[in-house]
C-alpha cells in the first residue's frame, strides 16, 4: 500500500534498480515473489526494498529480544533512616543496602526528621555519614546528602568491579 508516485528501489541483494513508479515497483516485486516495503517513507524520494516481509518482521523480533536479553535495568532500592537509629540498627540496614549494591542495584538512603528534629539537622547527617561510611566498601557516593523537605536525601552507586 505505498501511495508515492516515484520510489527509490531497492532490489533484495542490496542493489539500488533506481527511480521508478510505485506501480512498477511492486509488479517488480511480485514478479520475484516478494513484497516492497518502505525502508525511508522522509526521505526526499522515499526509498522502497524489495523483501521477505515475513522474514525482515522475524528478524527485527529476534535483534529486539536478543537486546533486551543483554540489557540490565537498575532500580533504585530506598534505605529509610531516622536520627535516633540506633547502631546496631544502622548496621542492619547497611547491610541490605550492601546486599543491593552488589546486586548492581542502586541505593537512595533518606533520613527522616519528624517535628523539632528539624531544628537538629546535623544529627541526622551525623547518622547519614555512619551509614555511608557503611557502605563504603561496596559502594560510592554519587550524591552528595541534599535536604529536600522533611527528607535528607543521599544517593549511592555501586563501585566498578574489575
Amino acid at each position: 500500500m505505498i501511495r508515492f508516485p516515484k520510489v527509490l528501489v531497492i532490489d533484495p541483494d542490496g542493489n539500488q534498480l533506481g527511480t521508478m513508479s510505485s506501480r512498477d515497483a511492486q509488479l517488480k516485486a511480485n514478479e520475484l515473489g516478494l513484497d516492497l516495503y518502505c525502508v525511508a517513507p522522509n526521505a526526499e524520494t522515499p526509498v522502497c526494498k524489495i523483501l521477505d516481509y515475513s522474514k525482515y518482521r522475524y528478524e527485527q523480533k529476534r535483534k529486539e529480544r536478543e537486546s533486551r536479553k543483554n540489557q540490565k535495568t537498575v532500580e533504585i532500592k530506598e534505605i529509610q533512616l531516622t536520627p535516633q537509629i540506633s547502631m546496631h540498627d544502622l548496621e542492619t540496614k547497611a547491610k541490605a543496602a550492601n546486599k543491593f549494591l552488589l546486586e548492581g542495584n542502586r541505593v537512595r538512603a533518606r533520613v527522616m526528621f519528624r517535628g523539632r528534629q528539624l531544628t537538629h539537622i546535623e544529627v541526622g547527617e551525623e547518622t547519614l555519614n555512619k551509614f555511608l561510611e557503611l557502605c563504603s566498601e561496596n559502594g560510592e557516593l554519587d550524591k552528595p546528602p541534599l535536604l529536600d523537605g522533611k527528607w535528607l536525601n543521599a544517593t549511592i552507586i555501586p563501585k566498578k568491579r574489575k
